[in-house]
């Protein structure tokens, strides 16, 4: 009886407006922050903070108004950003184990499910990346011949820029020179500059990168099943990593076609000999579509950072040709004209590893490096972190943080040079992130940024293009690189 006179008594609307309420109660039980959580800008219902910026500059902004260690809603989802060099290090060094998972990030997860050293956790990640890096170094950064590789390419490099006639854009000569050293180690081979599958390849893997830093891509991390229905830079994201894998499956079947377990030539030979070695134990997923996925980590994580570096490190110099007569002055007198440049020769050149620093700083090709999860429940800068949440460490805050650096905004190798000119390691150079989830390609990767770079300031003289400005401000996907540009090179 009482609920029949109920039922008459509201009307749709009514009924309308109580659904609405019980959901919000619902939503705000279910979100409610613990004790001691981070705090952050007010969260709306349902959506959270959606509307709020992903990049470096948002957060910088926020971290101002709500402290080094604050927190932000995206849907159901609570992200908690860490800046400053303090934090950033508290969290990554000192607390190692703290925030040492990965998060499971929908735009990825579509792709990888989970299947690659740098989105995997637990057993397998630490299967996968001790096996990656003793191979990295057995293919690459413990042998011999990895440094003559890498001059071997920048001649090739250099006599590519040297045919070139007129103002050129040189982002493609630069990812082609650098992505063939990490390819020398996948497959065994490098590929010719005007190879059109490679080139196809690297422009997609560019896009790519660039894509999942757009707004579509951000929103797809929100809302997966709506946005799986919906086009947008995030379909064609699907689109391009879809032919890259594609390419590399048909690099693993060459392989098998002549594969020689006692004689691996590469790397792709010694995960096939770790496939059979593993058969018995499977969660350490060593599997034929894991390597794909590790594949294309490595070409990622060997391309595209040093790539845009040295675009960076080509564009400041022309900025500023003052620095450029400073640096090929240390090179003809500690190297000369007549040989190559090698790594010895580093000890003896601060002023260029000054240099190749400073680009790696203020150019902040990965600003908020790649998010983590709190793998316990943990306590930072007096907050509450429970096990679960994703955390994102900004680096950008790192390599610009006012504390650390003398002039942070400005192209200055100083940073990096002491009072007599020698140079000085700074602890808050953190480009390659840190702690456990490090890049474990640092080593290679600065191997290749002063061989490169000094091989070119050896041969050639930058400048721009005639009328044309050049802008330092940078295109933002997910990594931070410079907008396209020409230059005009000057043999030497």
């Amino acid at each position: 009886m009482f609920l029949h006179d109920l039922l008459e008594y509201f009307d749709f609307k009514t009924w309308l407006l109580c659904l609405f309420l019980f959901i919000l109660l619902i939503d705000i039980i279910r979100n409610k922050n613990p004790t001691n959580f981070p705090p952050g800008p007010w969260r709306p219902p349902f959506i959270g903070n959606v509307f709020t910026g992903v990049d470096h500059k948002t957060v910088d902004k926020l971290s101002k108004k709500y402290g080094d260690v604050f927190s932000v809603r995206w849907g159901s989802d609570k992200i908690v950003f860490i800046s400053g060099y303090k934090m950033v290090k508290e969290a990554l060094v000192t607390q190692l184990d703290s925030f040492a998972d990965r998060p499971v990030i929908p735009l990825f997860d579509k792709l990888y499910k989970g299947r690659s050293v740098s989105l995997s956790n637990g057993y397998m990640w630490k299967s996968q990346r001790k096996f990656l890096i003793s191979h990295l170094r057995y293919f690459g950064e413990a042998r011999k011949d990895l440094e003559l590789s890498i001059q071997q390419e920048c001649l090739c490099l250099c006599d590519t820029f040297k045919e070139v006639k007129g103002p050129f854009n040189p982002q493609f000569y630069v990812y082609s020179a650098v992505s063939n050293i990490i390819c020398a180690m996948m497959f065994g081979h490098r590929f010719d500059y005007h190879d059109e599958q490679f080139l196809n390849i690297l422009r997609l893997d560019i896009e790519a990168i660039f894509l999942a830093g757009s707004t579509k891509a951000h929103l797809y991390n929100l809302f997966p099943r709506i946005f799986d229905y919906i086009p947008g830079e995030h379909q064609q994201m699907f689109s391009d990593y879809s032919q890259i894998i594609d390419f590399m499956k048909e690099e693993i079947k060459k392989h098998k076609q002549n594969w020689d377990p006692s004689d691996p030539r590469d790397y792709i030979d010694a995960y096939l000999v770790e496939m059979e070695k593993k058969k018995s134990d499977p969660q350490a997923g060593f599997r034929s579509d894991t390597l794909v996925f590790i594949l294309m980590d490595m070409l990622e994580a060997g391309t595209e950072t040093i790539a845009s570096t040295i675009r960076w490190a080509l564009l400041y110099l022309m900025k500023y040709p003052e620095m450029q007569r400073r640096l090929q002055a240390e090179i003809d007198r500690v190297i000369g004209q007549i040989r190559q440049p090698c790594l010895d020769d580093r000890p003896n050149m601060p002023y260029t590893e000054a240099v190749v620093h400073e680009t790696q700083r203020i150019g902040n090709v990965v600003p908020l490096g790649f998010p983590k999860r709190a793998s316990q429940d943990t306590t930072l800068g007096g907050y509450f972190i429970p096990k679960g949440t994703s955390v994102t460490t900004s680096l950008s805050s790192v390599l610009f943080d006012k504390n650390v650096w003398e002039t942070p905004d400005t192209f200055n190798p100083g940073h990096f040079l002491d009072e007599h000119g020698h140079f000085c390691k700074r602890d808050a150079f953190m480009p390659f992130s840190a702690g456990r989830r490090v890049c474990l390609g640092e080593q290679l990767a600065r191997m290749e940024l002063f061989l490169f770079i000094t091989s070119l300031l050896q041969r050639f003289t930058f400048s721009p293009a005639p009328g044309e400005e050049l802008s330092l401000e940078g295109q933002l996907g997910f990594t931070n690189t410079p907008c396209p540009y020409r230059v005009c090179v000057t043999p030497r």
